[in-house]
């Protein structure tokens, strides 16, 4: 295997750039005041981006899939995004297991 240097350089700046981008939002929001409605349209972002994520996915394959996405969805209205993630994948897994 060899390394395409401009490839990882590619790779090593999207790196840079996404944690800037998140540590410049954690000193960010020390200087501003959210309100409630704010705070809690920015809590439904990451269920929705999920749902964006897995919906197509849920489309257009077999019923493991389908279920799964759903299970998911249920799973997103009161957990956290990283536990959806795991619950999703996990029932995938299982689903697809017992042959569906």
């Amino acid at each position: 295997m060899t390394l395409d240097y401009q490839t990882f350089l590619a790779i090593l700046a999207m790196a840079i750039a996404t944690a800037l981008t998140r540590v410049s939002g954690v000193f960010l929001l020390r200087y501003l005041t959210i309100s409630e409605p704010t705070r809690e349209a920015l809590d439904a972002i990451p269920p929705a981006v999920l749902m964006a994520v897995i919906a197509p996915t849920a489309l257009a394959t077999g019923w493991a899939e389908t279920i799964a996405c759903a299970i998911t969805a249920i799973a997103a209205t009161r957990l956290p995004l990283l536990v959806c993630v795991i619950i999703g994948v996990m029932s995938v897994v299982a689903l697809r297991a017992a042959g569906l």
